[in-house]
């Protein structure tokens, strides 16, 4: 165990527990050599906006609930003006009552308890016993990732802080009083002869320090490392070669010259490693058989003077201060390095002025939640009652963790950056409870809260005790109900039947709960949309539809293919979970259309006469060059190069692109460009790409980019995020691009955004293999016609014939309206009308067109656009904004301002 003299920690045993730290990203300085730093409970979510707050923002309260006994977990919506526009953020916070003994703060660490093997903050919790978690502290993303401030377990110094200015930690004591400070590293090796040198840190990874003379942490430096330490190096990318000694027991066991000792580090020793300077200390002043001491502490930086950290229960590091004195603070670093004037995910903690409520706070930037910059981060902290806090690591690793009231199990609180995906940090604080088994005092319902029209779900009952701990109770007698009629229950199975709200009720023995549930309408989508290009138009084939959804608040939901009502223009077909079956085609019908509707919001699926898939490239005999670009050239390093040995490969070769973007700022990519750099010409017009991509989890973007006919380049997604390791086949839609054909595949590439690029890997390696394109059949256009009209006149000529019309075109505001009905009688197209819900369709060969009347939005093929104009009725009839609606079905439209006319190809 550690002990105490006078005011220093002497290593002369074991550290009890290994203590493991947890990374989290943010950008904060260079690098040494290659390094560079780095659920669906709410419904309230959305997009991104950028610039400085400047309206009265205000913090409303939408829901609070136990975690346990002195823990509490609130929601919060924070609304403010950004640029004359609205912006809104989720707000989570988990408020803790220092004053409940039955409940701790303590910091949790990385795999299997060590310092420099990173985690997510949900494994963290889950090992370690903790009831709700937040992430913590920055590290560097290149290297092992220790943490950049100290790191305290139950009183146990894990990592010291590293030599980084205005970068603060929050701590509480073992009387359980919170504390802000900052703070740094003192200590030193003594030998047998009475000899000492400096100590420079404690379990570190390298890094750049500030304020000193060296570029190199581990330059002439001697650090200690223990059996906390769990990177594969010590450290990597130091740019030093060590000297070590293994000590236990305060007594030297092996010395090794020039290079690293092998073997692990025993729990009563430590391995001390020196470089230059410190490393001629070791040679010179250890030997085998004498003894060593050790002694360190750490060094507050507003008092000056030595801090025991056994005094502390737990420590960890953070960015810069955010609160003081109940008002927001001077930022005492420099915040470019973690995106602060940026809207992203932010995490922070801080404390009440009587010291008694800690606040671990997430902001969400996913879907209609746009994220926080640390201004508005500092305006939330002082309306919570915050009176000092700090900035913790943010964007890709904020993520909180909580056990729901009356749940056993863990459950990631809130959509992190990423939606679900959890980045692995360095390390974070936990919660934890001591309470007894108390006496149940209510039951809580557990079950999705947000369904579909025809969806079933069962819910269940929960109970919790007098400390908020879960509570086994019997639910098989409980009585369900809801409080309006969006749906109904059978036992405790509730089948959601229109759009609405409700409360879910439920009474098991004397006690009763309720619980919010939303039922999805049409009115809250933005787009409904089918993984497939067309259907085959023949009888007993079959087309996959798996349906993805999309909502105005940028949640996305997936779906079953009869989710939707059909209906079928051409031919008959039935539906079984994903799968569409033709039944028979209609004589003549040369294009068909399937329309699926989920509560009146179409989406439209075309049916041709057949449709094909063709290989691309798979890289077994490449007869043209591939060349690899990098940008900004004087910063970004990469390669391209065909290989056999990608873990999991199964073809003989595939193309990989190597990339190094830890250098510069800015937007960087390596590109693996096709045929020098004129690109790869492609057949036909294809409407979708699949290739299978080796991901190396980097984060990063994987893109693709073609070159029409008209020489206009088209960039294409494959992976807006690289978040998997191995093999994984993805797809890209190009269907929507406008592209002029015939087109060339120019290049695929790797890139990086400034925006957030703390939170990707600098430097890794990707694969692509297996290039295909899909092709549909050709659907059936209709033979354009030929329509002239004239403003304020009935009479019109269609194909060289004059026609009356029953109510002339007219102008209004600037829009020229004409009677629907005649345009698409003579252009060919096919029109249905629901009078019920003054709904207009428009199917003209793969587009779907959809409007009501008075409704300022347009529906293509199941995406949600609004427009300026709308669809009105008049003399009986329906008109049209005419250019708005031909140009988006392909037609042309001219108008002779001097003549009125109007015509239409």
């Amino acid at each position: 165990m550690s002990k105490v003299h006078n005011s220093k920690v002497r290593q002369t045993g074991s550290l009890g527990k290994k203590i493991a730290v947890v990374v989290i990203g943010g950008t904060l300085l260079a690098q040494p050599v290659s390094s560079a730093i780095s659920l669906d409970l709410n419904p309230f979510q959305a997009g991104t906006a950028a610039a400085a707050a400047t309206a009265e923002p205000s913090l409303k309260l939408l829901q609070q609930s136990y975690i346990t006994a002195g823990a509490q977990r609130m929601d919060y919506l924070w609304t403010t003006t950004r640029s004359g526009k609205a912006a809104k953020a989720n707000i989570h916070v988990i408020q803790v009552d220092l004053t409940n003994p039955y409940v701790n703060l303590n910091t949790m660490s990385g795999k299997n308890d060590t310092v420099g093997k990173l985690n997510t903050v949900m494994n963290m919790t889950k090992e370690n016993g903790a009831v709700a978690g937040i992430n913590a502290d920055v590290f560097i993303t290149t290297t092992e990732g220790s943490p950049m401030g100290a790191q305290v377990i139950s009183g146990t110094l894990m990592t010291s802080p590293m030599q980084i200015k205005g970068m603060y930690a929050f701590a509480v004591t073992k009387d359980r009083k919170p504390v802000i400070d900052s703070y740094t590293f003192d200590g030193k090796v003594t030998s047998a002869d009475g000899s000492s040198f400096t100590l420079a840190g404690l379990n570190q990874s390298a890094y750049i320090p500030e304020g000193g003379s060296s570029n190199y942490s581990h330059l002439n430096a001697l650090y200690i490392y223990n059996s906390a330490w769990g990177g594969a190096e010590r450290p990597k990318n130091s740019s030093t070669t060590p000297t070590e000694a293994l000590v236990v027991n305060g007594v030297v066991q092996q010395i090794s010259d020039g290079k690293p000792l092998t073997g692990a580090i025993p729990a009563d020793g430590y391995i001390l490693r020196g470089h230059g300077t410190a490393a001629q200390f070791i040679l010179e002043h250890l030997q085998v058989g004498q003894s060593v001491t050790s002694d360190y502490s750490l060094v507050s930086a507003t008092s000056g003077q030595k801090v025991d950290p056994t005094s502390f229960e737990m420590l960890v590091g953070g960015h810069t201060i955010l609160v003081n004195n109940g008002a927001a603070a001077t930022f005492s670093r420099d915040i470019t390095g973690v995106s602060g004037s940026s809207y992203v995910s932010r995490t922070a903690v801080g404390y009440s002025k009587d010291g008694t409520k800690v606040y671990l706070i997430t902001s969400e930037d996913y879907g209609d939640s746009t994220g926080l910059n640390l201004k508005e981060l500092q305006q939330v902290m002082v309306k919570l009652g915050v009176y000092k806090g700090i900035n913790l690591d943010g964007g890709g690793s904020t993520t909180m963790i909580e056990r729901p009231l009356g749940e056993t199990s863990l459950r990631l609180a809130h959509s992190t950056q990423y939606d679900t995906t959890q980045r692995s940090i360095s390390n974070s604080i936990g919660v934890f409870t001591t309470a007894p088994q108390g006496d149940l005092k209510g039951i809580a319902i557990s079950g999705s809260n947000v369904l579909f029209v025809g969806q079933k779900t069962t819910f269940s009952v929960k109970g919790y005790d007098t400390y908020y701990n879960p509570y086994t109770v019997d639910g098989t007698n409980a009585s369900w109900g809801s409080t309006t009629g969006v749906g109904s229950f059978s036992g405790n199975t509730f089948t959601a039947s229109k759009p609405g709200t409700t409360n879910i009720t439920v009474k098991s023995g004397s006690v009763t709960a309720t619980y919010p549930v939303e039922v999805i309408g049409k009115d809250q989508i933005a787009e409904l949309k089918l993984d497939t290009a067309a259907g085959v138009l023949s009888k007993g084939a079959t087309v996959s539809i798996p349906v993805k959804v999309t909502l105005k608040n940028g949640k996305t939901y997936k779906l079953t293919g009869d989710s939707l009502q059909w209906e079928f223009t051409g031919f008959t077909a039935t539906t079984s979970g994903d799968t569409l079956t033709v039944n028979s085609v209609n004589p003549g019908t040369t294009t068909g259309y399937a329309i699926g509707r989920y509560d009146g919001y179409g989406t439209m699926l075309p049916f041709t006469q057949g449709g094909s898939e063709k290989t691309f490239e798979t890289f077994e005999n490449v007869s043209y060059a591939i060349n690899p670009q990098v940008t900004p050239s004087a910063t970004t390093t990469g390669s391209v190069k065909l290989v056999t040995d990608l873990p999991g490969q199964t073809s003989g070769k595939a193309l990989q692109i190597s990339y190094d973007f830890s250098a510069g700022t800015g937007t960087k990519a390596v590109y693996a460009q096709f045929n020098g750099s004129s690109g790869k010409s492609i057949d036909g017009s294809p409407v979708s790409m699949t290739m299978d991509v080796y991901g190396d989890k980097s984060l990063n973007w994987l893109r693709a980019e073609f070159v029409d006919a008209n020489g206009t380049a088209h960039l294409v997604d494959l992976a807006k995020q690289l978040d998997w390791t191995g093999w994984k086949s993805v797809k890209a839609d190009l269907s929507a691009k406008g592209m002029a054909y015939p087109v060339k595949l120019k290049r695929v590439y790797v890139v990086t955004t400034p925006d957030g690029q703390d939170e990707r890997a600098a430097t890794g390696a990707v694969g692509i293999d297996n290039i295909k394109l899909q092709y549909a059949a050709s659907t059936t256009t209709p033979t354009k016609g030929h329509i002239e009209m004239t403003i304020g006149k009935k009479s019109a000529v269609s194909n060289g014939k004059t026609i009356a019309m029953e109510v002339a075109p007219f102008e209004t505001g600037g829009t020229t309206y004409v009677p629907i009905r005649f345009v698409t009688d003579a252009m060919g197209v096919t029109l249905k009308w629901d009078n019920k819900l003054n709904r207009v369709t428009v199917l003209n060969g793969s587009k779907m067109l959809e409007m009501v009347i008075g409704k300022k939005e347009i529906n293509i093929n199941g995406a949600l656009s609004q427009t300026e104009v709308a669809p009105m009725i008049k003399n009986g009839r329906t008109l049209i904004p005419i250019r708005l609606v031909s140009e988006k079905l392909g037609l042309k439209v001219t108008y002779d301002n001097k003549t009125k006319k109007i015509a239409i190809d």
